[in-house]
């Protein structure tokens, strides 16, 4: 009979875990993910900036072109070729800057207000889109910058009588061309950084366990390791 109370309380269940201690954990979550994504907000920051500085540029390039097409009189006596050719190349370099305008004005907006608004995990959708549609921008100003030059070229045939006078400017204008593709190659070339060895924001599993140890099962006692349960903390905050 005395040995009753003795079994009743070896068959009890176990403590739980320290409320203390399952706060402290969850703090460190916590503190581990606004970490992250304060270190991802650096490239968010860095493309948004970009965005701005192309759509400044391609907007003013826009204004230009378009009063290249508003503003001057185009005399009729002009072979109807050159005019045309004037007219295409003048409103095709006026669409490359409105489609830069438009993508950098969009990114700039939507990729920040989906990484501030978005659920759980949307800093790195918002920041991996926006490194991909940037270059797509980027294109298109280059490109409008090229047709640009292209319609001054032609513009000097069409008001200048002279065809001494049309040939100068349009070797002026080539070699000013010329002399901006030369330079942009040298800064590219200067300050390229291979795919390869490209450092983003984000980080995975992989970089963690290799940082500081083998990644170990949980029960396992081995002070110093980082557990598979922080891994996956790492993983689940860059989805």
């Amino acid at each position: 009979v005395l040995l009753r109370p003795a079994l009743c309380l070896s068959r009890r269940a176990p403590a739980p875990a320290d409320p203390m201690l399952y706060a402290d954990k969850r703090a460190l979550e916590t503190n581990l993910k606004v970490n992250l994504l304060a270190i991802r907000e650096k490239e968010l920051n860095y493309y948004t900036q970009n965005c701005q500085a192309v759509g400044t540029q391609a907007a003013l390039l826009a204004g230009f072109a378009y009063s290249g097409l508003t503003q001057v009189a185009i005399p009729h006596d002009r072979a109807y070729a050159l005019r045309i050719a004037y007219l295409l190349v003048t409103t095709t370099a006026m669409c490359f800057e409105l489609i830069a305008v438009l993508n950098t004005t969009l990114l700039s907006m939507m990729g920040p207000g989906l990484a501030l608004r978005g659920p759980d995990g949307s800093m790195h959708p918002a920041v991996d889109g926006m490194m991909t549609e940037y270059r797509t921008a980027y294109y298109c100003f280059v490109l409008g910058l090229v047709f640009f030059h292209f319609s001054a070229a032609l513009f000097s045939w069409l008001i200048y009588v002279h065809w001494s006078v049309s040939t100068m400017v349009t070797l002026c204008i080539c070699g000013s061309l010329l002399l901006l593709t030369r330079y942009a190659k040298r800064v590219y070339l200067r300050f390229r950084l291979p795919a390869e060895m490209v450092i983003t924001g984000a980080f995975e599993a992989s970089d963690v366990a290799a940082a500081a140890g083998p990644v170990v099962q949980r029960g396992d006692a081995a002070s110093g390791y980082v557990s598979r349960e922080q891994a996956q903390l790492i993983a689940s905050s860059n989805q």
